[in-house]
Protein backbone atom coordinates (compact mmCIF):
# COMPACT_ATOMS: atom_id res chain seq x y z
CA UNK A 1 0.00 0.00 0.00
CA UNK A 2 1.39 3.44 -0.92
CA UNK A 3 1.89 6.29 1.53
CA UNK A 4 -0.90 8.21 -0.15
CA UNK A 5 -3.41 5.40 0.48
CA UNK A 6 -2.23 5.08 4.08
CA UNK A 7 -2.63 8.82 4.69
CA UNK A 8 -6.16 8.71 3.29
CA UNK A 9 -7.15 5.77 5.53
CA UNK A 10 -5.58 7.39 8.61
CA UNK A 11 -7.48 10.62 7.92
CA UNK A 12 -10.77 8.72 7.43
CA UNK A 13 -10.37 6.77 10.69
CA UNK A 14 -9.67 9.98 12.63
CA UNK A 15 -12.64 11.73 11.00
CA UNK A 16 -14.93 8.87 12.05
CA UNK A 17 -14.56 9.77 15.74
CA UNK A 18 -15.87 13.09 17.03
CA UNK A 19 -14.14 12.43 20.39
CA UNK A 20 -10.66 12.27 18.88
CA UNK A 21 -8.28 9.29 18.83
CA UNK A 22 -5.01 8.61 20.63
CA UNK A 23 -2.14 6.98 18.78
CA UNK A 24 -2.68 3.60 20.49
CA UNK A 25 -6.34 3.66 19.45
CA UNK A 26 -5.29 4.46 15.88
CA UNK A 27 -2.87 1.53 15.82
CA UNK A 28 -5.76 -0.76 16.81
CA UNK A 29 -8.22 0.63 14.27
CA UNK A 30 -6.03 0.95 11.18
CA UNK A 31 -6.63 -1.88 8.68
CA UNK A 32 -2.90 -2.24 7.91
CA UNK A 33 0.22 -2.97 9.94
CA UNK A 34 2.43 0.03 10.75
CA UNK A 35 5.09 0.78 13.34
CA UNK A 36 4.30 3.47 15.89
CA UNK A 37 7.15 5.70 14.73
CA UNK A 38 6.01 5.39 11.10
CA UNK A 39 2.46 6.28 12.13
CA UNK A 40 3.75 9.36 13.95
CA UNK A 41 5.48 10.46 10.74
CA UNK A 42 2.22 10.02 8.77
CA UNK A 43 0.34 12.02 11.40
CA UNK A 44 2.91 14.80 11.17
CA UNK A 45 2.37 15.00 7.39
CA UNK A 46 -1.41 15.23 7.87
CA UNK A 47 -0.96 17.99 10.47
CA UNK A 48 1.34 19.95 8.16
CA UNK A 49 -1.35 19.74 5.47
CA UNK A 50 -3.92 21.03 8.02
CA UNK A 51 -6.02 17.87 7.55
CA UNK A 52 -5.94 16.90 11.24
CA UNK A 53 -5.51 18.65 14.59
CA UNK A 54 -3.61 17.60 17.72
CA UNK A 55 -4.98 18.39 21.18
CA UNK A 56 -3.70 17.52 24.65
CA UNK A 57 -0.26 16.59 25.90
CA UNK A 58 1.75 13.42 26.57
CA UNK A 59 -0.52 10.37 27.02
CA UNK A 60 -3.69 12.46 26.74
CA UNK A 61 -2.80 13.59 23.20
CA UNK A 62 -5.59 13.02 20.68
CA UNK A 63 -5.96 13.62 16.97
CA UNK A 64 -9.09 15.19 15.46
CA UNK A 65 -10.32 15.89 11.94
CA UNK A 66 -9.72 19.52 11.01
CA UNK A 67 -13.21 20.93 10.41
CA UNK A 68 -12.98 24.44 8.91
CA UNK A 69 -14.27 27.16 11.18
CA UNK A 70 -17.64 28.65 10.33
CA UNK A 71 -17.52 31.74 8.18
CA UNK A 72 -19.66 34.80 8.76
CA UNK A 73 -22.37 33.65 6.38
CA UNK A 74 -22.42 30.05 7.70
CA UNK A 75 -25.54 30.78 9.70
CA UNK A 76 -27.63 31.18 6.56
CA UNK A 77 -29.75 28.33 5.26
CA UNK A 78 -27.82 26.35 2.67
CA UNK A 79 -29.25 25.95 -0.80
CA UNK A 80 -30.27 22.52 -2.07
CA UNK A 81 -27.26 22.61 -4.44
CA UNK A 82 -24.87 23.11 -1.50
CA UNK A 83 -26.50 20.42 0.64
CA UNK A 84 -26.17 17.87 -2.17
CA UNK A 85 -22.45 18.48 -2.71
CA UNK A 86 -21.15 15.60 -0.53
CA UNK A 87 -22.06 13.07 -3.23
CA UNK A 88 -21.92 14.15 -6.90
CA UNK A 89 -25.44 13.89 -8.28
CA UNK A 90 -26.74 13.47 -11.81
CA UNK A 91 -29.27 16.04 -13.02
CA UNK A 92 -32.00 13.45 -12.51
CA UNK A 93 -30.74 12.82 -8.97
CA UNK A 94 -30.86 16.55 -8.24
CA UNK A 95 -34.43 16.68 -9.54
CA UNK A 96 -35.49 13.87 -7.21
CA UNK A 97 -33.71 15.54 -4.27
CA UNK A 98 -35.62 18.75 -4.87
CA UNK A 99 -38.97 16.94 -5.13
CA UNK A 100 -38.61 14.94 -1.90
CA UNK A 101 -37.22 17.96 -0.04
CA UNK A 102 -40.46 19.90 -0.33
CA UNK A 103 -42.57 20.21 2.84
CA UNK A 104 -44.71 17.13 3.48
CA UNK A 105 -47.87 19.18 2.91
CA UNK A 106 -46.75 19.88 -0.67
CA UNK A 107 -46.10 16.22 -1.56
CA UNK A 108 -48.88 14.01 -2.87
CA UNK A 109 -49.78 11.02 -0.62
CA UNK A 110 -49.17 7.72 -2.44
CA UNK A 111 -49.53 4.00 -1.76
CA UNK A 112 -47.54 0.95 -2.81
CA UNK A 113 -47.41 0.62 -6.60
CA UNK A 114 -47.37 -3.10 -7.36
CA UNK A 115 -46.48 -2.57 -11.03
CA UNK A 116 -43.09 -1.15 -9.96
CA UNK A 117 -42.15 -4.72 -9.02
CA UNK A 118 -44.42 -6.76 -11.25
CA UNK A 119 -43.40 -5.05 -14.51
CA UNK A 120 -39.69 -5.68 -13.92
CA UNK A 121 -38.39 -8.54 -16.14
CA UNK A 122 -35.11 -10.06 -14.93
CA UNK A 123 -32.30 -9.94 -17.52
CA UNK A 124 -34.54 -8.03 -19.95
CA UNK A 125 -35.14 -4.87 -17.96
CA UNK A 126 -32.32 -3.36 -15.95
CA UNK A 127 -32.13 -0.71 -13.21
CA UNK A 128 -28.43 -0.23 -14.00
CA UNK A 129 -27.06 0.71 -17.41
CA UNK A 130 -24.41 -1.38 -19.16
CA UNK A 131 -21.82 1.31 -18.49
CA UNK A 132 -22.70 1.41 -14.80
CA UNK A 133 -22.37 -2.37 -14.51
CA UNK A 134 -18.96 -2.22 -16.19
CA UNK A 135 -17.78 0.46 -13.76
CA UNK A 136 -19.03 -1.54 -10.78
CA UNK A 137 -17.31 -4.68 -12.08
CA UNK A 138 -14.01 -2.82 -12.41
CA UNK A 139 -14.30 -1.38 -8.90
CA UNK A 140 -15.36 -4.66 -7.33
CA UNK A 141 -12.88 -7.04 -8.99
CA UNK A 142 -10.74 -8.75 -6.33
CA UNK A 143 -9.09 -11.35 -8.57
CA UNK A 144 -10.62 -14.03 -6.33
CA UNK A 145 -13.37 -14.96 -8.79
CA UNK A 146 -12.28 -18.59 -9.16
CA UNK A 147 -12.05 -19.21 -5.42
CA UNK A 148 -14.89 -20.77 -3.35
CA UNK A 149 -17.77 -18.42 -2.50
CA UNK A 150 -16.99 -16.16 0.45
CA UNK A 151 -13.18 -16.46 0.20
CA UNK A 152 -12.61 -12.72 -0.15
CA UNK A 153 -15.04 -11.75 2.61
CA UNK A 154 -13.36 -14.19 5.02
CA UNK A 155 -9.97 -12.64 4.30
CA UNK A 156 -11.19 -9.21 5.43
CA UNK A 157 -13.81 -10.42 7.94
CA UNK A 158 -12.45 -8.61 10.99
CA UNK A 159 -12.53 -5.28 9.17
CA UNK A 160 -15.86 -5.95 7.43
CA UNK A 161 -17.58 -6.83 10.72
CA UNK A 162 -16.71 -3.44 12.15
CA UNK A 163 -17.28 -1.34 9.01
CA UNK A 164 -20.63 -2.79 7.97
CA UNK A 165 -21.98 -3.06 11.52
CA UNK A 166 -21.06 0.56 12.23
CA UNK A 167 -22.17 2.12 8.96
CA UNK A 168 -25.46 0.25 8.68
CA UNK A 169 -26.28 1.14 12.30
CA UNK A 170 -25.16 4.75 11.76
CA UNK A 171 -27.67 5.07 8.92
CA UNK A 172 -30.36 4.20 11.49
CA UNK A 173 -29.26 7.02 13.80
CA UNK A 174 -27.04 4.89 16.06
CA UNK A 175 -24.50 7.10 17.89
CA UNK A 176 -21.74 4.49 18.38
CA UNK A 177 -18.40 5.69 17.03
CA UNK A 178 -16.14 3.49 14.92
CA UNK A 179 -13.89 2.92 17.93
CA UNK A 180 -16.88 2.09 20.16
CA UNK A 181 -17.93 -0.48 17.59
CA UNK A 182 -14.45 -2.01 17.37
CA UNK A 183 -14.18 -2.33 21.16
CA UNK A 184 -17.65 -3.88 21.43
CA UNK A 185 -17.16 -6.41 18.63
CA UNK A 186 -13.60 -7.46 19.43
CA UNK A 187 -13.37 -6.87 23.18
CA UNK A 188 -16.98 -6.95 24.39
CA UNK A 189 -16.62 -3.47 25.95
CA UNK A 190 -19.89 -1.53 26.20
CA UNK A 191 -19.59 2.28 26.45
CA UNK A 192 -21.34 3.70 29.52
CA UNK A 193 -22.98 6.49 27.50
CA UNK A 194 -24.75 4.28 24.95
CA UNK A 195 -28.27 2.89 25.19
CA UNK A 196 -28.92 -0.86 25.37
CA UNK A 197 -30.83 -0.58 22.08
CA UNK A 198 -27.82 0.88 20.28
CA UNK A 199 -25.56 -1.84 21.68
CA UNK A 200 -28.04 -4.54 20.67
CA UNK A 201 -28.21 -3.12 17.13
CA UNK A 202 -24.44 -3.37 16.69
CA UNK A 203 -24.28 -6.91 18.11
CA UNK A 204 -27.16 -7.99 15.87
CA UNK A 205 -25.29 -6.74 12.81
CA UNK A 206 -22.20 -8.71 13.85
CA UNK A 207 -24.17 -11.96 14.14
CA UNK A 208 -26.02 -11.37 10.87
CA UNK A 209 -22.81 -10.68 8.93
CA UNK A 210 -21.19 -13.80 10.36
CA UNK A 211 -24.27 -15.78 9.34
CA UNK A 212 -23.98 -14.57 5.74
CA UNK A 213 -20.25 -15.21 5.45
CA UNK A 214 -20.01 -18.52 7.32
CA UNK A 215 -23.01 -19.90 5.40
CA UNK A 216 -21.92 -18.66 1.95
CA UNK A 217 -22.87 -21.94 0.30
CA UNK A 218 -26.42 -21.95 1.70
CA UNK A 219 -27.56 -18.33 1.73
CA UNK A 220 -29.27 -16.80 -1.27
CA UNK A 221 -32.43 -15.07 -2.39
CA UNK A 222 -34.72 -17.44 -0.53
CA UNK A 223 -37.02 -17.35 2.51
CA UNK A 224 -34.55 -19.18 4.74
CA UNK A 225 -31.92 -16.48 4.26
CA UNK A 226 -34.13 -13.40 4.48
CA UNK A 227 -36.28 -14.52 7.39
CA UNK A 228 -33.23 -15.58 9.40
CA UNK A 229 -31.42 -12.38 8.46
CA UNK A 230 -34.36 -10.39 9.80
CA UNK A 231 -34.51 -12.53 12.94
CA UNK A 232 -30.83 -11.86 13.66
CA UNK A 233 -30.98 -8.12 12.91
CA UNK A 234 -34.18 -7.52 14.87
CA UNK A 235 -33.33 -9.72 17.85
CA UNK A 236 -34.43 -8.03 21.10
CA UNK A 237 -35.34 -4.81 19.27
CA UNK A 238 -39.02 -5.25 18.36
CA UNK A 239 -41.96 -4.60 20.73
CA UNK A 240 -43.30 -8.03 19.78
CA UNK A 241 -40.45 -10.61 19.95
CA UNK A 242 -42.51 -13.04 17.84
CA UNK A 243 -42.28 -10.61 14.91
CA UNK A 244 -38.57 -11.40 14.40
CA UNK A 245 -38.22 -13.48 11.24
CA UNK A 246 -41.90 -13.10 10.29
CA UNK A 247 -43.61 -11.07 7.60
CA UNK A 248 -45.73 -8.09 8.56
CA UNK A 249 -49.44 -8.63 9.24
CA UNK A 250 -50.59 -5.02 9.73
CA UNK A 251 -50.22 -1.59 8.15
CA UNK A 252 -47.29 0.73 8.90
CA UNK A 253 -46.29 4.28 8.06
CA UNK A 254 -42.98 5.88 7.07
CA UNK A 255 -41.72 8.76 9.20
CA UNK A 256 -41.59 12.12 7.36
CA UNK A 257 -43.00 10.58 4.19
CA UNK A 258 -46.33 10.68 2.33
CA UNK A 259 -45.87 7.03 1.31
CA UNK A 260 -48.12 4.34 2.81
CA UNK A 261 -46.74 0.79 2.35
CA UNK A 262 -48.86 -2.18 1.35
CA UNK A 263 -51.08 -3.27 4.24
CA UNK A 264 -52.77 -6.53 3.16
CA UNK A 265 -50.86 -9.54 4.59
CA UNK A 266 -51.60 -11.83 1.64
CA UNK A 267 -50.32 -9.25 -0.87
CA UNK A 268 -47.25 -8.54 1.29
CA UNK A 269 -46.38 -12.23 1.23
CA UNK A 270 -47.00 -12.54 -2.52
CA UNK A 271 -44.83 -9.49 -3.26
CA UNK A 272 -42.10 -10.69 -0.90
CA UNK A 273 -41.93 -14.04 -2.68
CA UNK A 274 -41.92 -12.27 -6.05
CA UNK A 275 -38.96 -10.10 -5.00
CA UNK A 276 -36.99 -13.22 -4.05
CA UNK A 277 -38.01 -15.03 -7.23
CA UNK A 278 -37.02 -12.18 -9.53
CA UNK A 279 -33.80 -11.44 -7.63
CA UNK A 280 -32.70 -15.06 -7.88
CA UNK A 281 -33.21 -14.96 -11.67
CA UNK A 282 -31.03 -11.88 -12.20
CA UNK A 283 -27.67 -12.92 -13.66
CA UNK A 284 -25.62 -9.78 -13.05
CA UNK A 285 -24.54 -9.58 -9.38
CA UNK A 286 -24.62 -5.77 -9.27
CA UNK A 287 -28.14 -5.65 -10.70
CA UNK A 288 -29.10 -8.14 -7.96
CA UNK A 289 -27.54 -5.88 -5.33
CA UNK A 290 -29.34 -2.75 -6.51
CA UNK A 291 -32.64 -4.57 -7.08
CA UNK A 292 -32.82 -5.79 -3.46
CA UNK A 293 -31.69 -2.40 -2.10
CA UNK A 294 -34.61 -0.80 -3.96
CA UNK A 295 -37.42 -3.32 -3.78
CA UNK A 296 -37.15 -4.70 -0.24
CA UNK A 297 -37.43 -1.36 1.61
CA UNK A 298 -40.15 -0.26 -0.82
CA UNK A 299 -42.29 -3.26 0.13
CA UNK A 300 -41.50 -3.02 3.88
CA UNK A 301 -42.25 -6.75 4.33
CA UNK A 302 -41.29 -6.75 8.05
CA UNK A 303 -42.57 -4.78 11.03
CA UNK A 304 -39.26 -2.89 11.13
CA UNK A 305 -35.55 -3.31 10.25
CA UNK A 306 -36.30 -3.54 6.51
CA UNK A 307 -33.49 -1.27 5.29
CA UNK A 308 -30.98 -3.09 7.49
CA UNK A 309 -32.01 -6.41 5.96
CA UNK A 310 -31.62 -4.94 2.45
CA UNK A 311 -28.14 -3.54 3.20
CA UNK A 312 -26.81 -6.86 4.42
CA UNK A 313 -28.66 -8.92 1.80
CA UNK A 314 -27.10 -6.72 -0.89
CA UNK A 315 -23.79 -8.35 -0.01
CA UNK A 316 -25.03 -11.87 -0.81
CA UNK A 317 -24.19 -11.76 -4.55
CA UNK A 318 -20.99 -9.83 -3.88
CA UNK A 319 -19.89 -12.48 -1.37
CA UNK A 320 -20.88 -15.31 -3.69
CA UNK A 321 -18.80 -13.92 -6.57
CA UNK A 322 -15.89 -12.80 -4.32
CA UNK A 323 -16.47 -9.17 -5.26
CA UNK A 324 -15.60 -6.30 -2.96
CA UNK A 325 -18.30 -5.89 -0.27
CA UNK A 326 -20.57 -2.86 0.15
CA UNK A 327 -20.33 -1.40 3.66
CA UNK A 328 -21.77 2.12 3.05
CA UNK A 329 -18.58 3.85 4.20
CA UNK A 330 -19.00 7.63 4.48
CA UNK A 331 -22.55 7.60 3.04
CA UNK A 332 -24.38 10.63 4.48
CA UNK A 333 -27.57 9.63 6.27
CA UNK A 334 -29.55 12.43 4.61
CA UNK A 335 -28.50 11.36 1.09
CA UNK A 336 -29.48 7.75 1.80
CA UNK A 337 -32.87 8.73 3.25
CA UNK A 338 -33.72 11.11 0.41
CA UNK A 339 -32.75 8.43 -2.09
CA UNK A 340 -35.20 6.08 -0.36
CA UNK A 341 -37.92 8.76 -0.36
CA UNK A 342 -37.50 9.09 -4.12
CA UNK A 343 -38.31 5.38 -4.43
CA UNK A 344 -41.15 5.43 -1.90
CA UNK A 345 -42.95 8.51 -3.15
CA UNK A 346 -42.03 8.77 -6.83
CA UNK A 347 -40.84 5.29 -7.88
CA UNK A 348 -37.72 7.08 -9.12
CA UNK A 349 -34.34 5.45 -8.56
CA UNK A 350 -31.95 8.09 -9.93
CA UNK A 351 -30.98 9.73 -6.63
CA UNK A 352 -30.57 6.44 -4.81
CA UNK A 353 -28.52 5.11 -7.73
CA UNK A 354 -26.16 8.09 -7.43
CA UNK A 355 -25.71 7.26 -3.74
CA UNK A 356 -25.22 3.55 -4.46
CA UNK A 357 -22.59 4.05 -7.17
CA UNK A 358 -20.63 6.50 -5.02
CA UNK A 359 -20.89 4.22 -1.97
CA UNK A 360 -19.68 1.14 -3.82
CA UNK A 361 -16.65 2.88 -5.29
CA UNK A 362 -15.71 4.11 -1.79
CA UNK A 363 -16.12 0.64 -0.29
CA UNK A 364 -14.17 -1.08 -3.06
CA UNK A 365 -11.26 1.36 -2.73
CA UNK A 366 -11.11 0.77 1.01
CA UNK A 367 -11.06 -3.02 0.81
CA UNK A 368 -8.60 -3.02 -2.05
CA UNK A 369 -6.16 -1.11 0.16
CA UNK A 370 -6.86 -3.41 3.11
CA UNK A 371 -6.45 -6.54 1.01
CA UNK A 372 -3.08 -5.34 -0.32
CA UNK A 373 -1.84 -4.93 3.24
CA UNK A 374 -2.80 -8.55 4.06
CA UNK A 375 -0.70 -10.16 1.34
CA UNK A 376 -1.69 -13.27 -0.56
CA UNK A 377 -3.96 -15.78 1.22
CA UNK A 378 -2.49 -19.10 2.36
CA UNK A 379 -3.55 -21.52 -0.38
CA UNK A 380 -3.10 -24.55 1.88
CA UNK A 381 -5.54 -23.14 4.43
CA UNK A 382 -7.91 -22.26 1.62
CA UNK A 383 -7.80 -25.78 0.18
CA UNK A 384 -8.40 -27.50 3.53
CA UNK A 385 -10.58 -24.86 5.18
CA UNK A 386 -13.51 -27.26 5.70
CA UNK A 387 -11.28 -29.95 7.24
CA UNK A 388 -9.57 -27.41 9.51
CA UNK A 389 -12.92 -25.97 10.64
CA UNK A 390 -14.35 -29.45 11.27
CA UNK A 391 -11.34 -30.56 13.35
CA UNK A 392 -11.33 -27.44 15.53
CA UNK A 393 -15.10 -27.47 15.91
CA UNK A 394 -15.06 -31.10 17.06
CA UNK A 395 -12.34 -30.41 19.66
CA UNK A 396 -14.16 -27.41 21.10
CA UNK A 397 -17.65 -28.88 21.08
CA UNK A 398 -16.41 -32.02 22.84
CA UNK A 399 -14.50 -29.91 25.40
CA UNK A 400 -11.26 -31.77 24.72
CA UNK A 401 -8.17 -31.15 26.80
CA UNK A 402 -4.74 -30.79 25.23
CA UNK A 403 -3.86 -34.48 25.12
CA UNK A 404 -7.24 -35.45 23.65
CA UNK A 405 -7.01 -32.62 21.14
CA UNK A 406 -3.57 -33.73 19.99
CA UNK A 407 -4.91 -37.22 19.21
CA UNK A 408 -8.01 -35.80 17.52
CA UNK A 409 -5.89 -33.64 15.22
CA UNK A 410 -3.77 -36.63 14.17
CA UNK A 411 -6.91 -38.64 13.40
CA UNK A 412 -8.37 -35.74 11.37
CA UNK A 413 -5.10 -35.46 9.41
CA UNK A 414 -5.49 -39.02 8.17
CA UNK A 415 -8.37 -37.86 5.94
CA UNK A 416 -6.00 -35.90 3.69
CA UNK A 417 -3.03 -36.90 1.53
CA UNK A 418 0.09 -38.18 3.33
CA UNK A 419 2.40 -35.41 2.15
CA UNK A 420 0.13 -32.71 3.61
CA UNK A 421 -0.64 -34.31 6.98
CA UNK A 422 2.21 -32.79 8.99
CA UNK A 423 1.42 -29.27 7.76
CA UNK A 424 -2.27 -29.81 8.48
CA UNK A 425 -1.48 -30.84 12.08
CA UNK A 426 0.76 -27.83 12.54
CA UNK A 427 -1.91 -25.40 11.26
CA UNK A 428 -4.74 -26.87 13.34
CA UNK A 429 -2.65 -26.86 16.52
CA UNK A 430 -1.54 -23.28 15.84
CA UNK A 431 -5.16 -22.23 15.34
CA UNK A 432 -6.17 -23.94 18.59
CA UNK A 433 -3.47 -22.11 20.53
CA UNK A 434 -4.60 -18.81 19.03
CA UNK A 435 -8.33 -19.37 19.54
CA UNK A 436 -9.93 -16.57 21.57
CA UNK A 437 -13.26 -14.84 22.07
CA UNK A 438 -12.70 -12.56 19.10
CA UNK A 439 -12.18 -15.25 16.45
CA UNK A 440 -13.90 -18.52 17.46
CA UNK A 441 -16.96 -17.69 15.30
CA UNK A 442 -14.92 -18.63 12.22
CA UNK A 443 -15.39 -22.26 13.21
CA UNK A 444 -19.18 -22.05 13.75
CA UNK A 445 -18.71 -22.47 17.47
CA UNK A 446 -21.29 -21.10 19.89
CA UNK A 447 -20.19 -18.78 22.74
CA UNK A 448 -21.33 -21.33 25.36
CA UNK A 449 -19.30 -24.09 23.66
CA UNK A 450 -16.20 -21.91 23.49
CA UNK A 451 -16.52 -20.87 27.13
CA UNK A 452 -16.86 -24.46 28.38
CA UNK A 453 -13.93 -25.66 26.25
CA UNK A 454 -11.67 -22.77 27.23
CA UNK A 455 -12.22 -23.48 30.93
CA UNK A 456 -11.13 -27.11 30.44
CA UNK A 457 -8.22 -26.12 28.17
CA UNK A 458 -6.85 -23.54 30.62
CA UNK A 459 -7.20 -25.84 33.62
CA UNK A 460 -4.54 -28.19 32.30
Amino acid sequence: MGNRDELQLIKEIIASSSDGLGIEQLLRLLPFQIEKRALQRRLKILREKNLILLKGEARSTKYYANVPEQTQDSGRIKSEEERQSTIPLSQEGKDVWALVSRPVAQRKPVGYERSFLENYRPNIDSLLSREEKQKLAEWGNTRNGEQPAGTYAREILNRLLIDLSWNSSRLEGNTYSLLDTELLIHNGKIPSNKSPMETQMILNHKEAIEFLIESSDEVGFNRYTFLNLHALLSNNLLPNPAASGRLRTFGVGITNSVFTPLGIPQLIEESFDLILEKASQIQNPFEQVFFVLVQLPYLQPFDDVNKRVSRLAANIPLNRHNLSPLSFIDVPEESYIKGMLGIYELNRIELFKDVFLWAYERSAMRYSAIRQSLGEPDRFRMKYRDEIREAIGQIVRNEMGKAEASNAVKIAAQKISDENQSKFIEIVETELLGLHEGNFVRYRIKPSEFSAWKKRWNSQ
